[in-house]
């Protein structure tokens, strides 16, 4: 049986269908056929709200089985670790992979829609490895926002990537080595 792996795209219109499913065809291309990635198309991906965003994802997690991966991308990544923090899934999970995600908090940007990250390390499910990627040539979100980041979640592995876009240009085969590092 393939490995669940749930991703979770970022903000923006048109996101969804004509940035994203770049990232998750890399990604199913470079997991092979041991791994499904399944894919929500996220509510007003133009505007997220986190309680909308939120719900999708609990509803997306009841259906996780043991052993499923997380991977969020930018604004996606920050609120599935928000709601990991949360409201974790009932099972077990392999591991939390977090791409271009702008910190909540102190150093980073404000939200009036999420709570500040800078405890996540005391509220993510005990042991879950957790793996943090930053393009060095992120126009969107500065590369400052995984540093941030690994002050939040000090065992996280971080890998800030060399002429890597916002995007990781397409090119998610250093996250899908680290997935099937895992076993």
């Amino acid at each position: 049986m393939a490995k669940q792996v749930l991703f979770n795209q970022g903000a923006g219109e048109g996101v969804h269908d004509r940035w994203d499913n770049k990232l998750v065809a890399s990604l199913e291309r470079e997991l092979g056929k041991t791994y499904a990635v399944r894919y929500p198309h996220m509510p007003c991906e133009d505007n997220p709200r986190y309680a909308a965003w939120k719900a999708t994802l609990v509803s997306e997690f009841a259906a996780l089985e043991d052993g499923s991966l997380l991977v969020g991308h930018s604004v996606g990544g920050t609120i599935l670790t928000h709601v990991l923090a949360e409201q974790p899934p009932k099972v077990r999970l392999a591991g939390l992979f977090i791409i271009a995600a702008p910190f909540i908090g102190e150093g980073g940007w404000p939200s009036d829609d999420i709570d500040d990250g800078k405890d996540l390390t005391k509220r993510l499910p005990p042991g879950i490895p957790v793996h943090l990627y930053h393009g060095a040539a992120d126009a969107e979100v500065p590369t400052a926002h995984v540093h941030l980041y690994a002050k939040a979640i000090p065992h996280a592995v971080i890998r800030t990537l060399e002429g890597k876009n916002h995007q990781l240009n397409n090119d998610l085969s250093d996250v899908a080595h680290d997935i099937r590092s895992l076993g």
